[in-house]
């Protein structure tokens, strides 16, 4: 019987075996990867350059957009190249790592998430305490403990995942390494101890999210007490793009995890994997922009910057 020790690589799922459609996936990731990069690139430029951005709403932001270019760019890129060249091999120590990469950005993106509807109860429901509750140490220190929960749930799922034998072939059922589909490949009873961490994942995020809608309920009955329709309007634009993502990106990872299995099949997962995986990080920061006034004045000064210096 084979175990992990004898596995170098894993082959992972085609999108197609016909050639051109191959080379079809393989444009719309690359459109797809360049988007992500160009609407992060530019969220983070914005917040960096401008000093009217220098706030904590504005410094949570800019670790989404790192964490969703850390996200985008453990999948795609290798999807990219097995499409583009006709593989499907990834070794394993490359697995390892994407399963560390893409669980500590998901998990760190989930927690940020939790953090900025934090922000935005404190803005909305104790404005005059905000200064107070949220000043750049604290802000500083829940960012910190976002990436580090996240770190710490990689290095877990990871050294479990990967410590288990591996007796059911090396064929990976996604498009890129995945925990739930690489536990499929077990034959080891041990594999009960990531489904405990997966359910102890699952049940932090349940309380995540009741944070995140016990804060909007909080923040909507605040809103609703404004007077003016002007301070209500300004109130709705500040939190309507991260009540958009929050939903975005919950709703589409209870799909993948909830789905029934009778619904299962590999195109399926295929469809879901990359709903949850590729769809928020390139979409976020369109989100994100659209409704926000400062940030569409920081991008428009820092484009008109761009092309001066080009003249």
């Amino acid at each position: 019987m084979s175990n992990s020790s004898s596995i170098t690589e894993f082959l992972l799922l085609a999108f197609t075996d016909t050639q051109e459609l191959q080379l079809l996936h393989f444009l719309v990731f690359l459109g797809i990867y360049l988007a992500a990069l160009l609407g992060n690139g530019l969220i983070l430029t914005a917040v960096v350059c401008d000093h009217h951005l220098h706030s904590p709403m504005y410094f949570l932001l800019l670790n989404l957009s790192l964490l969703d270019l850390g996200s985008i760019s453990t999948t795609v890129p290798k999807a990219m190249a097995n499409s583009l060249w006709d593989a499907r091999a990834i070794s394993y120590s490359g697995c390892a790592s994407q399963v560390f990469l893409f669980v500590f950005s998901i998990a760190a993106e989930f927690y940020l998430l939790t953090v900025m509807a934090y922000d935005r109860y404190i803005a909305i429901c104790k404005p005059l305490h905000y200064g107070t509750l949220l000043g750049s140490r604290a802000c500083v220190h829940m960012a910190a403990a976002a990436w580090g929960s996240g770190f710490l749930h990689a290095v877990l799922h990871t050294a479990n995942t990967f410590s288990l034998p591996f007796c059911k072939g090396n064929a990976v059922d996604q498009f890129f390494c995945e925990v739930p589909q690489i536990l499929k490949l077990s034959c080891s009873r041990s594999y009960l101890r990531e489904v405990g961490l997966l359910v102890l994942s699952a049940c932090l995020v349940f309380g995540c999210f009741v944070f995140i809608v016990l804060s909007y309920v909080q923040i909507f009955r605040a809103v609703l007490r404004i007077p003016s329709e002007q301070g209500q309007h300004k109130a709705f634009s500040m939190c309507l793009p991260h009540l958009a993502v929050v939903s975005l990106f919950v709703s589409t990872g209870m799909f993948a995890c909830l789905r029934p299995p009778s619904i299962s099949s590999s195109s399926l997962d295929l469809v879901v994997s990359f709903l949850y995986s590729v769809v928020p990080p390139a979409v976020n920061p369109l989100i994100y922009s659209m409704r926000n006034q400062e940030l569409k004045n920081a991008l428009k000064k820092l484009i008109q910057s761009a092309v001066s210096q080009q003249h």
